[in-house]
């Protein structure tokens, strides 16, 4: 009898688990299930001694997961949100997808050159489905997808965490950018080397361009100077046409107007290609918007 009820409430103790591990806090788990703190510490308890294994190391009021913990939480992570999403998803399996919410987290950069075609389709197509744009990248973004706080991020990546899946779906080539008229634009043939007298506005250091300028140019044995660190591409652009530094960036964030008001100079004899595309975790599960949508990027590039 006891095992028999166990089993028919463990959905209930695997959502509490898979809170306090996402939060790592009991406290913060409770508010989210709305559920007294009491209730989630009983319910771990329950579960730790159906599964006969420690969850939680405790040390004080942080605690983290144990070994066995983590790989209870591979598991049952997928399974508690496809049930917590069974009524949506059953719903679009039979041609109505009309409600829900689908969360993105991208940089600046991809928000404004990449996303706006697939999200513009998206919205055409499933209008009741209300879309979130979070302007994070990198870790931040990373971090947002493994607390599931976002379904999906779009960007690129340089390296790929274990945990996590990467698929390119478009990629741009890199150039430099400068004034109009500027001394570079009077060579043919342009190295590193011509470069180097010229300070670089390059992004903060954090973000994989600022890595990927770092090691060409230590690749060459050529120095180089950042004479101004900046966010946001269209930022770095503004700054170089009033002459400020010059800077290199991917050709997606070039506009025809860039290509009457900069010097534009292709560097992928340099530099390699950068692809941008699809983040998600690893064993997680994909709400049918989210799927629906990584359809549609793909058919737009």
């Amino acid at each position: 009898m006891t095992t028999y009820y166990y089993k028919q409430n463990r959905l209930k103790k695997l959502r509490a688990f898979c809170q306090v591990a996402k939060y790592g806090s009991v406290t913060k788990a409770a508010e989210r299930l709305f559920a007294s703190q009491p209730t989630i510490s009983l319910q771990i308890q329950a579960l730790e001694r159906e599964m006969e294994v420690t969850l939680f190391e405790r040390n004080g009021p942080k605690i983290t997961l144990t070994a066995e913990g983590r790989v209870l939480y591979e598991l049952s992570e997928p399974l508690v949100q496809s049930v917590d999403h069974l009524h949506e998803t059953f719903s679009a399996h039979c041609g109505n997808l009309s409600t829900g919410e689908l969360s993105i987290a991208a940089g600046e950069s991809t928000i404004l050159y990449i996303l706006p075609e697939p999200v513009r389709k998206f919205t055409k197509q499933y209008p009741g489905i209300k879309i979130r744009l979070a302007n994070e990248t990198g870790r931040d973004g990373l971090e947002m997808l493994r607390n599931n706080d976002i379904d999906i991020a779009i960007g690129s990546m340089l390296e790929i965490p274990e945990d996590i899946d990467y698929e390119p779906v478009v990629t741009y080539n890199p150039v430099l950018i400068a004034p109009k008229n500027h001394p570079l634009s009077e060579i043919k043939d342009i190295s590193l080397s011509h470069i180097t007298p010229y300070g670089l506005i390059l992004p903060p250091r954090h973000l994989s361009t600022w890595r990927i300028v770092k090691m060409v140019f230590a690749q060459h044995n050529i120095n180089y100077t950042v004479a101004l660190e900046a966010g946001g591409w269209e930022v770095i652009k503004r700054y170089v046409r009033i002459g400020m530094g010059i800077s290199i960036v991917t050709d997606v964030c070039i506009t025809g107007q860039d290509k009457k008001d900069l010097t534009i100079i292709p560097l992928d004899k340099y530099f390699p290609k950068r692809s941008y595309g699809i983040v998600t975790r690893k064993g997680k599960f994909l709400s049918i918007p989210a799927e629906r949508f990584i359809d549609l990027m793909k058919q737009c590039y």
